[in-house]
This record gives structure tokens, C-alpha cells and sequence, in this order.
């Protein structure tokens, strides 16, 4: 399978609810042979996927592997413009909130932390209380698991990770049976 064909299958696999505008973003990772290789795939899945609302960059790279970050640029920037999410990514180091700069900040703390900065969750269109919580509890004492880890609205959040499982398995149903990413990616 070459680097693009396993692109899409991650798509596919890791990204539907994204594709289909139900989540902010998502990531998946993917080996590569050379970054060159990789730049020119993902150009061209950016370019497929442009008029869609739906863009992707290699947030890390790392031994012949990189993780991919796909988003909806619309919902990003809406998510990132929140007041409270304004405060937290500002307490934690980042100077501003546009996608750019967040974006920059973000793919800074995944390389020079070492650890993996918990509020990535932000930039994956988990709630906020959730991400806040996670952090407070290191992880530990949530009220459900999902996509995320739930700390806050359990029953909002179960719908939420049904919803995401149901599109899971039909885009994977559908792109068995032949659909494209860009015939099953909803427009912006």
C-alpha cells in the first residue's frame, strides 16, 4: 500500500466524524519513506479536500512517522474563539488563537515537551470541561470513556461517542462499497 492509499484508509478509519462535520478534527498516524513523499501526499489530499473545508498537516514527525491532523478549518476557528478556550490555551503558552499561531504552538508542544500536551483535546473539539478535568485528575476518575475521556456531561458525550461510532461504520461501509473520501466528505 503506497503512502496515499493508506491515507485514505486512515481517513476512513480515523476520521469520519470529521469528514462528515460532526467532529472539529482528528488524528491518525502514518509511516513515511521520505518527508518529501509525505509533503507532496498530503498536498495533494489538501487539494482534494480544499473546496470540502477540510485541511490536514503533519503535526510531528518522528522516525519515519508522522501524525497527521486533519480539521475543519471553520469549526477550528470557531472553537478556538471561545473566551474560556482563549484563557487556557493562553495560560498554557500559547500566544494567539488564530489557526496559524495555534497551530504553531501546538506542533512546538508535541515536539519540545516530551510528553503529549493534554490540551490537544482543544484542537480535537473536545469540550473544554472535559480537557480542564483530564488535567485536574491526570487522567484518572472520569465518568465515561469515548473519543475522550468525560468528566462533565456523561450523557451529553455518550450521544455524542454513539453518533461518531454510527458514522464510523457506515463511511467504512461505504468506502468498502466503492464511495471516494471526497465523494463521502460533507461540503463546509
Amino acid at each position: 500500500m503506497n503512502l496515499s492509499e493508506s491515507i485514505e484508509k486512515n481517513l476512513i478509519r480515523h476520521c469520519s466524524p470529521t469528514l462528515a462535520s460532526l467532529k472539529t478534527a482528528s488524528l491518525f498516524s502514518v509511516e513515511f519513506a521520505r518527508r518529501m513523499e509525505l509533503n507532496n501526499v498530503l498536498r495533494e489530499w489538501n487539494k482534494r479536500l480544499y473546496d470540502k473545508g477540510v485541511a490536514m498537516i503533519a503535526l510531528r514527525e518522528t522516525n519515519n512517522r508522522a501524525l497527521i491532523y486533519v480539521f475543519r478549518k471553520n469549526r477550528l476557528r470557531r472553537d478556538l474563539s471561545c473566551p474560556k478556550i482563549e484563557r487556557f490555551l493562553k495560560n498554557n503558552g500559547y500566544g494567539g488563537t488564530n489557526i496559524g499561531a495555534a497551530l504553531s504552538t501546538l506542533r512546538a508542544h508535541l515536539t519540545n515537551l516530551g510528553d503529549f500536551p493534554h490540551e490537544i483535546g482543544i484542537f480535537l473539539g473536545y469540550p473544554i470541561d472535559d480537557v480542564i478535568g483530564f488535567i485536574a485528575n491526570k487522567g484518572q476518575n472520569c465518568k465515561c470513556t469515548g473519543c475522550w475521556k468525560v468528566y462533565c456531561n456523561e450523557c451529553e458525550a455518550a450521544k455524542t461517542f454513539a453518533r461518531f461510532k454510527k458514522c464510523e461504520a457506515v463511511y467504512m461501509r461505504l468506502w468498502e462499497q466503492g464511495r471516494s473520501v471526497r465523494q463521502l466528505t460533507v461540503a463546509a
